[in-house]
């Protein structure tokens, strides 16, 4: 930025040389969101997370291949996937949350995505997670869940291209369960070969053989992740995952068999506060709520639950749980708060749509009653919050109006490209010459959405501050989930 406040964005997407100025900014306030245009560069954000030998296809041109050799050390191929967030590890259980997420979206807006022509961009993006997972699952009793040394890599600011640290893999077996990462794995499977049903026949049905196999293999080995986890431990128990992968296969698969496993378990089910990574009983809860107003009545304990989570998110529905920034920003946590805030406002813009599509006209909050569009408008304005409409008038997503975070905790954005400087920048010198850096990254990773700002409303664009300024997978797949609703 220099002295006349105007920001100049070179970009390899859609424009290039394009200039913005601060001034622009009140203005833009006063217009409605080009939310196709937002949900294109959060789709976008996934190419700039690939791992592995990148496609013809990729547009994200400030990265490389990298880590090719991934699992090398036990003879497998774990060539690919995507890295969790600023770092360059690859998190199997997050990052079949993340496909299942982008599959829900999939699945439920697939016109909508269409119509502004982002439906083989989220495709690739699902197979890009869906393929990894699959090479992951070597044996119906073998997943691999990590690829990567945490530890190291967190010691280590380099990009992924130039990677030397340890890829230490991390598997789950019948003597070192994790069933909440192979649920998930499952779950994610399922989803996926829905996406694929009518366009891959035989890789649909590969995904959901594969996904069968892995539930199987998580409720038969019932044992918590935070036994056999080096990084992303369980703290919400296993339950969620089986229930939430059992819905999934019986959605994909229609076998009554999952139908009774849910029943069979509904006492599992019960009334939370988020939908994340750990906690996946929302998800689940909205599924089988589904069924619910098909005619499954027996399945009401979940459209229950699931009303209630809803109750303690909206405004003024009777709960203390969940607090609420001064600029109406849901807020369950300092840490990535964005997450929770765009996980809650898929799930509520899918519950408005479920309730429309039921005929059913809103839900009871003790005294309080909130229509389905009254819900839907609460959805919007978490979106519009992390688009902009805020008390900083900031953008929370990278390369989105014209001021957004120029301090992206990220590795790969913080260093400049490979090929624009091919020598190679070790840990140390990628930390004292980039991540302490006062300038802006120099590749504008698009799409990226942040962790966000604090209780009070603000932000400071860190590199250093991770918890504020650092994107992950599922932060931006949940986001891809609220901003499809509003396409239409």
């Amino acid at each position: 930025m220099d002295q006349s406040g105007r920001l100049v964005i070179w970009c390899t997407w859609i424009l290039c040389n394009v200039v913005f100025t601060t001034s622009d900014w009140a203005a833009d306030l006063d217009r409605t969101f080009n939310y196709s245009d937002a949900l294109g560069k959060a789709v976008l954000f996934f190419e700039g997370q690939r791992s592995g030998k990148l496609p013809k296809t990729q547009r994200v041109k400030w990265r490389g291949d990298s880590a090719l050799s991934d699992g090398s050390y036990e003879n497998v191929n774990l060539v690919g996937g995507y890295y969790d967030a600023g770092d360059n590890v690859k998190f199997g259980w997050p990052m079949a949350f993340t496909v299942t997420l982008l599959s829900w979206t999939t699945v439920e807006y697939e016109k909508e995505i269409k119509s502004v022509m982002q439906l083989e961009h989220l495709r690739s993006s699902v197979r890009w997670g869906a393929d990894f997972i699959l090479r992951a699952h070597v044996s119906p009793t073998t997943l691999y869940t990590q690829v990567g040394d945490a530890n190291g890599d967190h010691q280590c600011w380099e990009r992924p291209e130039d990677m030397d640290t340890p890829r230490t893999l991390y598997k789950i077996t019948p003597d070192s369960p994790g069933t909440e990462a192979a649920a998930e794995a499952a779950a994610a499977l399922a989803a996926a070969s829905i996406v694929f049903n009518h366009v891959n026949t035989n890789y649909s049905r590969k995904l959901l053989q594969h996904s069968k196999s892995l539930f199987e293999f998580a409720d038969k080995f019932r044992g918590s992740y935070s036994a056999s986890c080096p990084f992303y431990c369980s703290y919400s128990g296993y339950q969620d995952e089986l229930l939430w992968a059992a819905a999934w296969l019986y959605k994909a698969s229609r076998n009554m068999k999952y139908l009774g496993y849910v029943l069979s378990n509904q006492w599992w089910s019960q009334p939370t506060s988020e939908f994340s990574w750990d906690n996946k009983f929302v998800g689940a809860q909205t599924l089988l709520t589904k069924e619910f107003y098909k005619g499954k009545k027996n399945l009401s304990k979940f459209k229950n639950d699931v009303e209630s989570f809803i109750c303690k998110v909206m405004p003024d529905g009777g709960s203390s749980e969940i607090l609420r920034t001064n600029g109406g920003l849901l807020f369950l946590r300092d840490s990535s708060n964005l997450q929770y805030a765009s996980s809650s406002s898929m799930v509520l813009f899918m519950y408005s749509k479920l309730l429309k599509q039921a005929d059913i006209h809103g839900i009871h909050c003790g005294s309080k009653y909130f229509s389905s569009s009254r819900i839907k408008t609460f959805a919007k304005s978490q979106v519009d919050y992390i688009l902009g409409k805020n008390p900083l008038k900031m953008s929370y997503m990278v390369g989105f109006g014209n001021k957004y975070p120029l301090q992206l905790h990220h590795r790969a954005s913080s260093i400049p490209s490979i090929k624009a400087h091919s020598t190679k920048v070790g840990c140390d010198d990628g930390r004292s010459s980039y991540f302490y850096s006062k300038d802006p990254n120099p590749n504008i990773h698009i799409g990226s959405i942040v962790g966000g700002p604090d209780l009070n409303d603000q932000f400071s664009d860190l590199r250093s501050d991770y918890s504020h300024s650092e994107p992950t997978t599922y932060m931006n797949a949940a986001f891809v989930g609220s901003v499809a609703a509003l396409v239409a």
